[in-house]
């Protein structure tokens, strides 16, 4: 682990294993933290954010800071690729595109982290009337396991160029390209303390980050269920908290959309990264009048995406990231053969190693199927039927899920109607999944509160103060 500007050993002297999904060997180990270690951490974290270099550090040096990682990020780019691909099983293609969607994070941040301005308040007195924008401290960093580096700098960016100090702790399954990342911050010039990194499980590791005194803020990305104990347990220090958590998207092809197009986005909207993605849109509603071409269509183009190891540059699906995770997602392809018809993949594929799922696609599904209401979090689409765009809204907002959307359709007057009227976060039209720094993103409902990305992720990392300074001569006293 990386504390306080050294990497250690777990205080326990204990560790645990990192493996490859694709061959379910050992490639790593890793210490395996608890209280004691989280405690160092914070400790560590509070110091560096109360004396030492870094509170009189000004934002323009932050910015730098960050500019230099990214720049380092990039020259290591091909390694930190191929490490991440090994680590959770994505494509070679798509770790590529996160490591550059990383670098870039950084650099969005060095550019902000001068920008964050205060204000003056027009006041009915003769006084001035300040609001200043303050670091909210130390930040607790609790990141999944799908997009690992990726989400690391969603949360490391704005933190760093907010002048606040963090305490990240990545999934367990895939704790290695941020650990690789540590290596360089002292070399870069970001003080002892500024940055440490727990890897350890949920339960020892992650849930001392959210309970201890020292730590101000949380911010979690992950299950739903795992978000409400979140939210709990740090109620009891009144902890800020930010929380990106589960979803269930609706991807909405209306009869007048691109056809060709329509099935591309489908398949890319609910398979891409394995189908681990908070914003998959895994359900896939079809207006009835081209359900069965659609249905057709989808199914055959499914069949043909190619799963194959995370190196090898023609595979388009790699292995789920843990055994754990593939014997979830196998369980949810059984209970669909049960609630629907399937019509693509449904098995585990041709390998006898790795945690290989085939794209699987269930057609004449009910919204209120479970496959249609539950997080599966791999490769499985429940496509659904409707009638007309107000059946389309009212089965894309009858979910306890609200993240993310899209709908498709020639009609610019049908498309934006939809977008509005769809309880989400984020919505596309006529495509699903880019993601843009710039542009906030976070959920309605159950999928979480806050915003991470744009000038609303730096946000979540900033108080702000008000300060009254008097300018009358006259005394002070009580009204007349």
């Amino acid at each position: 682990m990386y504390i306080n500007g050294k990497f250690v050993e777990s205080a326990s002297g204990s560790s645990f294993p990192v493996y490859d999904p694709s061959t379910e060997e050992i490639i790593a180990e890793v210490p395996d933290a608890n209280a004691t270690d989280v405690h160092l951490a914070a400790r560590a974290a509070r110091s560096a954010f109360e004396s030492g270099t870094w509170p009189q550090t000004t934002a323009q040096d932050r910015g730098r800071l960050l500019y230099k990682l990214a720049e380092r990020i990039r020259k290591e780019s091909a390694g930190l690729a191929e490490l991440e691909a090994r680590n959770c099983g994505k494509p070679i293609v798509e770790a590529e595109y996160d490591v550059n969607d990383t670098a870039t994070c950084f650099e969005y941040y060095a550019g902000l982290a001068n920008k964050v301005l205060g204000h003056v308040n027009p006041v009915p007195d003769n006084a001035l009337s300040l609001t200043l924008r303050e670091p909210v401290g130390v930040a607790g960093q609790i990141i999944p396991w799908n997009y690992p580096l990726a989400m690391a700098s969603w949360k490391l960016a704005p933190a760093l160029a907010a002048g606040c100090t963090c305490v990240l702790k990545p999934a367990e399954q895939t704790p290695l390209t941020i650990l690789e990342v540590a290596k360089w911050l002292e070399e870069i010039g970001f003080p002892a303390g500024v940055v440490n990194i727990i890897t350890g499980f949920g339960e020892t590791a992650g849930a001392p980050i959210v309970t201890h005194p020292e730590i101000d803020k949380i911010a979690f990305t992950g299950s739903a269920t795992v978000g409400k104990l979140i939210l709990r347990s740090a109620a009891d220090s009144i902890k800020r908290v930010t929380l990106e958590l589960g979803g269930k998207s609706p991807n909405i092809f209306f009869a007048d959309a691109d056809f060709e197009a329509s099935i591309d986005g489908a398949l890319f909207g609910v398979f891409i990264n394995q189908g681990e993605v908070c914003s998959a849109g895994s359900r896939i509603l079809v207006e009835r009048s081209i359900y069965r071409k659609f249905v057709d269509a989808l199914s055959s183009k499914a069949k043909t995406i190619r799963l194959g190891p995370p190196l090898d540059r023609a595979t388009k699906m790699g292995p789920l990231v843990s055994r754990e995770q593939y014997e979830r997602v196998r369980a949810y392809q059984e209970l669909g053969k049960q609630e629907a018809k399937l019509v693509a993949g449904g098995g585990r594929g041709p390998f006898a190693k790795g945690f290989y799922l085939e794209p699987t696609v269930f057609a004449d599904v009910d919204n209120s199927m479970r496959i249609a209401r539950e997080e599966i979090f791999g490769p499985v689409a429940a496509v659904i039927p409707f009638e007309n765009e107000a059946e389309a809204i009212r089965i894309a907002n009858d979910s306890p899920y609200g993240l993310a959307a899209a709908v498709w359709s020639r009609d610019i007057f049908r498309a934006l109607r939809v977008v509005k009227a769809i309880r989400a976060g984020v919505v596309w039209v006529n495509h699903m999944q880019p993601t843009y720094v710039e542009a906030p993103w976070g959920g309605y409902k159950q999928s979480g509160f806050g915003r991470e990305l744009g000038p609303w992720g730096i946000d979540e990392y900033l108080e702000a103060k008000q300060v009254h300074i008097n300018l009358s001569e006259q005394p002070i006293g009580w009204y007349p």
